[in-house]
Formats: structure tokens, C-alpha cells, sequence
């Protein structure tokens, strides 16, 4: 998406936990290597220690969580006897006691891993476990979609002659993230997504040299969605189901999408908006 490094998503992810679980201190990154994550985001942190550290699968809490694909935590770190402890000096010179570590996994792959603590050594109760994981799995969420939308990308930057049947996923997928982005409640994450789905149709509409058909055109993002929808095949009654919209307000949206567009059918809305680089 709009950081191919994730670690936006990473960032947004460990604010959502600290919230949530009521945890002072949250940390955590993606993996860098085949066996190995590094720290790149923290929030309540009072040192930088943590700030850049690689975790090796199966060392440590976080590594071990990562190895065993699940939710592991524990009381006091330093005293822990269920976990190797390499990390011993940068975990203590922050503070830390009670520390919990939730994997990212996403198709069956582990992709990270996210930390929350506490500085006293208290048993985490059943609400920070919750968040924690809550919180993860939006992040796989997250991961899963700015993968979809660099396959779809390539597929877009392929010349004209791809496969037709291709193009056709490629525009309903765009449709299928615009309607997810809606759906989410996380502003950084929705701006993301939408993001992500003007780069795919800017993708499939420029020339050879990068550079997009068509002029600007001011449509609104609820146009846009209408539109993807539309282009898809789907008719008024379908749009406005699949959006959670009323079939009078597709219409509204389609009839300025069409002013705005200096055209006066669906079918010259969707090809100008090809040609404005606002759908694939």
C-alpha cells in the first residue's frame, strides 16, 4: 500500500493494542530475514534500546511465539524459565516485567511479531490477551490486502496484451478494496486502503511512459465506489446492496459521476474514469 514496508500498518497496530489492553508500553515489527524480525516501532517506550533489535525465531519470547505460531506471555521476563533470554539487557534496561507477545501470521506465514508490557511483574489478565491478539489480526489484515494490491499492481503495469480475463479480476478486486475501505473503522488504515486503489487504477490507466490518460476529475470516493461497481457488471439494485446503499442514492451518485464526467451513459462514466485514472 502506501508503505511497502508495513511499517505504517505495524504502527497503527500497536497504538490499537496499547488502547486496548491497557498496556503502558507496546512494540513490535515485521520480519526481515527468513528466521529473523526487528523491532521498528514503538509506542511508550522511554528509551531507544529496544528501537532497531533483531529477534531470531525461537529466541527469546517473541521469538518463541513466532516459532510456535501463538499467543505466549510471561510474568517477570528476566525470571522466566520458559523462554531463552538473550534480550535480557535491552528488556531491562527499558523496565520491563510482565511482557506478551503475539505473532503476526498471514497465510499461514509468520510476518512479525507484536509486544505489549508492563513495567511490574503482574499476571496479564484475559482483556490484554484479547487486544493484543485483536490487534494482530488487523495488522494480517492489513498485510494480506497491500499483498493483493502489489500482485494486482503488476498485473496492471503488464503490457495491453495481458490476459482479458486477468484485467476482469484485476477491476473487481479494485472495487473489493474500495468496499472493504469503507467498512473499516481505523482512519489511518481506511486513507491506506483508498490509497492503495488509486495506485492500481493510476497503474492501469497510464501509457507506457507513466503518465495518465485523462485529466483530473473532482468525483467524490463514494462516486468512485459506485463507479468500480458499475464496472464490474453490477446494476443499480446490485451496487447499492454490495455498498449498503438505498438504489435511489446509486443513482444520485451515478447521475453526478456523469455531470461531472461531461458524458450521459454508465458505460462513457466508466471508460472516461478509465481514462482519468480513477478505475482500472
Amino acid at each position: 500500500m502506501g508503505d511497502p514496508d508495513g511499517t505504517a500498518e505495524v504502527r497503527a497496530a500497536l497504538m490499537r493494542m496499547r488502547r486496548g489492553a491497557g498496556l503502558p508500553v507496546a512494540f513490535g515489527g515485521l520480519l526481515t530475514g527468513a528466521r529473523q524480525f526487528r523491532i521498528s516501532d514503538m509506542t511508550g517506550t522511554t528509551t531507544p534500546v529496544l528501537r532497531g533489535l533483531a529477534i531470531r525465531t525461537g529466541s527469546g519470547l517473541g521469538g518463541k511465539a513466532a516459532a510456535l505460531t501463538r499467543p505466549l506471555s510471561v510474568t517477570d521476563y528476566q525470571s522466566s524459565h520458559v523462554i531463552t533470554h538473550e534480550y535480557d539487557a535491552a528488556v531491562a534496561a527499558e523496565g520491563l516485567r510482565s511482557v506478551l507477545a503475539v505473532p503476526v501470521v498471514v497465510r499461514g506465514r509468520v510476518r512479525g511479531v507484536l509486544y505489549g508490557a508492563l513495567r511490574r511483574p503482574l499476571t496479564l489478565g484475559d482483556r490484554s490477551l484479547t487486544a493484543a491478539v485483536d490487534a494482530a489480526r488487523e495488522l494480517e489484515q492489513a498485510l494480506a490486502v497491500q499483498d493483493e494490491v502489489q500482485r494486482l499492481l503488476s498485473v496492471a503495469h503488464q503490457p495491453t496484451t495481458a490476459d482479458p480475463a486477468m484485467w476482469e479480476e484485476v477491476r473487481e478486486a479494485h472495487f473489493e478494496l474500495r468496499a472493504l475501505a469503507q467498512r473499516v473503522t481505523d482512519p489511518l488504515l481506511r486513507q491506506e486502503l483508498l490509497a492503495a486503489c488509486g495506485r492500481l487504477a493510476a497503474a492501469s490507466s497510464a501509457d507506457p511512459a507513466g503518465r495518465r490518460a485523462g485529466p483530473d476529475v473532482g468525483l467524490s470516493p463514494r462516486e468512485v465506489d459506485v463507479l468500480a461497481c458499475v464496472a464490474s457488471g453490477a446494476t443499480n439494485a446490485t451496487a447499492a446492496e454490495r455498498l449498503g446503499l438505498r438504489p435511489e442514492t446509486v443513482k444520485s451518485y451515478l447521475r453526478s459521476s456523469m455531470r461531472k464526467l461531461g458524458v450521459h451513459t454508465r458505460l462513457e462514466a466508466v471508460v472516461a474514469a478509465r481514462r482519468a485514472g480513477l478505475l482500472p
